[in-house]
C-alpha cells in the first residue's frame, strides 16, 4: 500500500503526496449477474497457520515458519489468482480478490527477501521510482499477471482498487507489512460479506493507537500518516475527515471529534516501518 520514505518520529513533517488514484479503464469490466465465488481457502490455510493476534486490531506474521513450511502453498495460491478471469466476476468477488492478491503478494515478497528489518529493505522497484523520496521498496515491481496484465502492488492499489471503488476503507484492508499498516487481517477477503470485513478492518484500526492519539490534554490529535498520505480519500474538509473517523471511533474520539472536527489541531502524523514480524 505504501510507497514513501518516513519512518517513526515525534516531529512533524511536511506533508507528502501519495500516488494519485489513476485509473486504468480496461479492468472496469464485471459481470454483476455472476453469482461465482473465488475460493480464497489456501490463503485463509496460511493464515490461519501463520498470522498471530497481539491485540484488538494489531497482528503480526511468522515469516520464517511460513517461509520453511508454507511457501508452495502461497506459491499455489498466487498462481491460482492469476489464473482467474477477473473481468466476469461482480464487483464484490473482484474486491476481495484485488485486496486478497495484494496482501498475499506482499506477504510472499517478505518471504523471498526474509529476514528484513521493513519491507522498505527489499529494493527492488525499478526505474524512475528507485530515486529520489520512492527509493526503496518492492511496490513498483512487476510481481503479477493478471489476463495477461503485468501488474505491481501500486498497480493493484492505485489503479485498480482506489479508483474503481472510491472507498477509503480499502486503506484498513491493505496491508504493507508494518506495523503502523493497518493490521493483515485474521479472515481473507470475501466477496458474499466484504462490506461487514470493511467495516471491522475500519474499526479495528481508528480504535488503535496507530491511527489516532488524543493529546493527554485534549488540545490536539495526533494522526497515522496513512490519513495524510490519502488525505483526499478520506474527506477533502476537516469536516467530512472528522465525519469518517467518527463513524469508527469510540465514544472518546467521537465525542472529541463532535468539538474539534471542523478544524481539527493536528500535532503529527507518524508511522512505524518495522516488519510486523512475529519474531522480529
Amino acid at each position: 500500500m505504501p510507497v514513501l520514505i518516513m519512518l517513526w518520529a515525534i516531529v512533524s513533517v511536511p506533508a507528502i503526496a501519495a500516488p494519485d488514484a489513476d485509473l486504468w479503464p480496461d479492468w472496469q469490466a464485471h459481470d454483476d449477474s455472476n453469482d461465482a465465488i473465488i475460493d480464497h481457502s489456501v490463503w485463509q490455510t496460511i493464515l490461519d497457520h501463520h498470522l498471530v493476534v497481539v491485540s484488538s486490531g494489531v497482528t503480526a506474521f511468522d515469516y520464517a515458519g511460513a517461509k520453511s513450511s508454507s511457501l508452495t502453498h502461497l506459491s499455489d495460491y498466487l498462481n491460482a489468482m492469476q489464473a482467474v478471469k477477473i473481468d466476469a466476476y461482480n464487483r464484490d468477488q473482484q474486491m476481495a480478490f484485488w485486496i486478497n492478491l495484494y496482501n498475499a503478494q506482499t506477504v510472499a515478497v517478505v518471504m523471498d527477501h526474509y529476514p528484513v528489518d521493513s519491507i522498505r529493505d527489499i529494493d527492488i522497484s525499478p526505474g524512475l521510482f528507485s530515486l529520489g523520496l520512492f527509493s526503496s521498496g518492492p511496490w513498483d515491481k512487476k510481481l503479477l499477471t493478471v489476463e495477461g496484465r503485468s501488474l505491481s502492488l501500486n498497480d493493484i492499489e492505485h489503479r485498480i482498487l482506489r479508483p474503481i471503488w472510491q472507498d477509503a476503507r480499502i486503506h484498513y484492508a491493505l496491508n504493507c507489512a508494518s506495523i503502523g499498516c493497518p493490521a493483515l487481517a485474521a479472515t481473507a477477503y470475501d466477496g458474499n460479506r466484504i462490506e461487514e470485513q470493511l467495516d471491522k478492518a475500519a474499526l479495528a484500526f481508528i480504535q488503535d493507537e496507530r491511527a489516532v492519539r488524543l493529546a493527554e490534554d485534549g488540545s490536539e490529535i495526533e494522526l497515522s500518516s496513512i490519513f495524510d498520505w490519502y488525505r483526499s480519500d478520506f474527506g477533502k474538509s476537516d469536516a467530512a475527515f472528522s465525519d469518517h473517523l467518527a463513524r469508527y471511533a469510540g465514544l472518546e474520539l467521537a465525542t472529541w471529534l463532535s468539538v474539534h472536527g471542523e478544524d481539527l489541531p493536528i500535532s503529527f502524523y507518524h508511522y512505524d516501518w518495522s516488519l510486523n514480524d512475529s519474531h522480529p
